[in-house]
């Protein structure tokens, strides 16, 4: 641990300008906050771009880096030029640029964190910082939708793409579900009342398909919503994410619901002495409801925890350096 020092700005300089300089960047914050609690002035030392350690955590996408440092910005008098670099961005023009993030997969997810990010620090921000104008006469948003205007066609086009193989899926089984609705196991009396309408097997039948076809439904709409959208900026953050979790969930579980009733539907048509089929029948069964799982529960994660997930801004718990 760093004590508390009584250097001189040049001295501190001389030592911790660069180490501090890179660990922002990286994103050590744990560094970073000794550095601070040691000498609260290094939020002072700039590159040669004209960036401190709060900039650089803003351009580059270090959440602790700037939830640590942030309270210290509130104190210091001279707040226009300490957000401001030397080619007149400031921290929302840095964080409108585009930066790749290896650890977010995938177009549409990081083009949803990219507009936390810029959100986020809008909220942090003064409201003068939102509408001034950088060296090439651009406002903050500006800056972002001709930075990632790329990434959003790339993010519309997995999202399209995934929505249409998702919503033919889901057609299927409600082709398949609507069919067998009406084709009774065990056929049926005279009086039109099915033959098992009182075994176990056959409410599971019931039961199932009626799970599987209403499933299977909302997953379309689900999908159709996504497929007709705007595909504006803001419907990355929540609208197009949240329609996609719906749309994955209800197809897993129209999907297993299929299964299900399927199984079911053997149990009544196999006499008893035939258990071993049953068994066997419901352990195949699950095989593709677990591969349907294996494949998509991992996007659904991912989707649920940049969606839903902490703020991508939260507090640091770590100690205070003033």
């Amino acid at each position: 641990m760093i004590s508390k020092v009584n250097w001189t700005y040049k001295e501190a300089s001389e030592r911790l300008k660069e180490p501090v300089l890179t660990a922002a960047r990286l994103g050590i914050h744990e560094f970073v906050n000794e550095v601070l609690m040691a000498y609260p002035n290094s939020v002072l030392f700039y590159n040669k771009e004209g960036r401190n350690i709060f900039l650089l955590a803003v351009m580059h996408r270090k959440e602790k880096v700037f939830s640590l440092i942030h309270d210290q910005v509130a104190s210091i008098r001279d707040y226009d030029n300490y957000v401001i670099e030397k080619e007149g961005r400031n921290i929302l023009h840095l964080a409108g640029e585009l930066v790749p993030l290896s650890h977010v997969p995938g177009a549409a997810l990081q083009m949803q964190r990219e507009l936390q990010w810029f959100e986020g620090i809008r909220k942090f921000s003064q409201s003068f910082l939102q509408e001034q104008r950088n060296q090439s006469d651009k406002t903050p948003r500006e800056v972002f939708t001709e930075k990632h205007k790329k990434l959003m066609e790339d993010g519309e086009k997995w999202m399209r793409d995934t929505a249409t193989s998702c919503s033919v899926v889901a057609a299927l089984i409600i082709t398949i579900v609507f069919a067998a609705a009406f084709t009774v196991p065990g056929g049926i009396n005279s009086e039109g009342i099915p033959n098992y309408l009182n075994e176990t097997y056959f409410r599971i039948f019931a039961i199932s398909l009626a799970i599987s076809l209403f499933a299977s439904t909302t997953s379309v709409q689900m999908f159709l919503g996504m497929l007709t959208s705007r595909y504006a900026e803001e419907d990355f953050l929540e609208a197009l994410p949240r329609k996609l979790v719906i749309g994955l969930i209800t197809l897993f579980m129209s999907s297993s619901s299929m299964m299900v009733a399927f199984g079911a539907a053997f149990c009544i048509a196999i006499s008893h002495p035939w258990k071993w089929v049953i068994i066997l029948i419901c352990l195949l069964g699950c095989l593709p409801v677990t591969l349907f799982a294996w494949t998509q529960f991992p996007l659904l994660v991912d989707i649920l925890k940049y969606t839903y997930g902490p703020n991508i801004l939260k507090p640091t718990s770590s100690k205070r350096y003033r």
